[in-house]
C-alpha cells in the first residue's frame, strides 16, 4: 500500500507488516508515483528479490520521480544513488566511456535545475595543480563534468611515451575526488564535440590559457554561460614530474635521475 508522504506499507501473508518511511525530498509532481511503485515492484520480484527488498526499492524509485516535473521515469543510477549512501557508491558510477551516457546524466541534472560545469585534460599524473583547478571549478557549479582524453588522444598530443597511466587508471583517480561528479572520456584531440553535446553553463581552464584560446568558449558563451580561468599553483606540472622521475622529457629524450646519497 502506498501512503503518500508516509511511504509504503508492506503486508505479506504470514509476516509482520513492514512500514517503509518516505525519503525526505522536494516534491514537484506526484503524477505517476503509484505506477512507478508497481513497475519497480514487478521488476524486482521478477529478478528474484523478496517482497521487502522490492518494496524498499519501489519506495526509493517513487521518491525520485516525485522530484521531477510531470510523469517521469527513474534510471538505474538514480535508484542506486537513492538507496545507497554516497560513501558506498563506487567511483565507476561516475565514469562514462559513452558520450551518450554522459549526455543523459547531464540532461537529468539540468532538468533538476542544476548548473553544469565542465573542464578537461589528460590528467596523466594527478598533482596539486590539478586538484586546485578541479576544486575551484566545482565551487562554480552544482555538478562538475571532467572531459578526459583517451589513451590514443594523449599519445597524439603528448607523444608515444604518454600516457604514463592508462585511461582506466586516470578516470578512476579523478572519479574518486569529491569535486568531480562525472568523468567523460573522449577520443578526439579536443573536447569540442563533448562540449557541444553537454552544453555546460561554466567552462573552466587553468590560468595559462586566454579565454579566446579555450576550446568551446564560443558555444558556452552563445548559450549565456561563462568561461572561468583558474590561477595555477606554481611549480606543479605533469611534464616536470615525469622528467624528474627519469621519464621522457618534453623533447622525447630520457633524463638520468641522480642517485640518492
Amino acid at each position: 500500500m502506498t501512503l503518500s508522504e508516509e511511504g509504503v506499507l508492506l503486508a505479506a501473508e504470514g509476516a509482520e507488516p513492514v512500514h517503509v518511511p518516505a525519503y525526505p525530498v522536494r516534491v514537484r509532481d506526484v503524477s505517476g508515483a503509484g505506477d512507478t511503485v508497481a513497475a519497480v515492484l514487478a521488476v524486482l520480484l521478477a529478478t528474484g528479490a523478496d517482497f521487502e527488498a522490492a518494496a524498499r526499492a519501489a519506495n526509493a524509485a517513487a521518491s525520485v520521480v516525485v522530484g521531477k516535473r510531470g510523469t517521469a521515469t527513474v534510471t538505474t543510477s538514480e535508484l542506486r544513488s537513492r538507496i545507497l549512501p554516497a560513501a558506498a557508491l563506487a567511483a565507476e558510477e561516475k565514469i562514462a566511456f559513452d558520450p551518450a551516457v554522459a549526455g543523459e546524466r547531464v540532461r537529468e541534472w539540468r532538468a533538476g535545475g542544476l548548473r553544469i560545469g565542465f573542464t578537461n585534460g589528460c590528467f596523466d599524473i594527478l598533482h596539486p595543480g590539478h586538484v586546485h583547478v578541479l576544486t575551484q571549478a566545482r565551487a562554480a557549479c552544482d555538478r562538475l563534468v571532467v572531459g578526459l582524453n583517451s589513451d590514443a588522444s594523449v599519445k597524439r598530443l603528448k607523444g608515444p611515451e604518454r600516457p604514463i597511466q592508462d585511461v582506466h587508471a586516470r578516470a578512476g583517480v579523478l572519479a574518486a575526488l569529491e569535486a568531480v561528479d562525472l568523468v567523460a572520456i573522449f577520443e578526439e584531440d579536443t573536447p569540442i564535440e563533448l562540449i557541444r553535446q553537454l552544453r555546460p553553463s561554466v567552462l573552466v581552464k587553468g590560468g595559462d590559457y586566454r579565454k579566446e584560446t579555450v576550446v568551446g568558449h564560443e558555444l558556452v558563451e552563445a548559450d549565456g554561460g561563462e568561461v572561468m580561468l583558474v590561477d595555477l599553483v606554481p611549480g606543479h606540472s605533469t611534464t616536470r614530474i615525469v622528467e624528474r622521475s627519469g621519464g621522457p622529457a618534453a623533447d622525447g629524450t630520457r633524463r638520468k635521475v641522480p642517485a640518492k646519497s
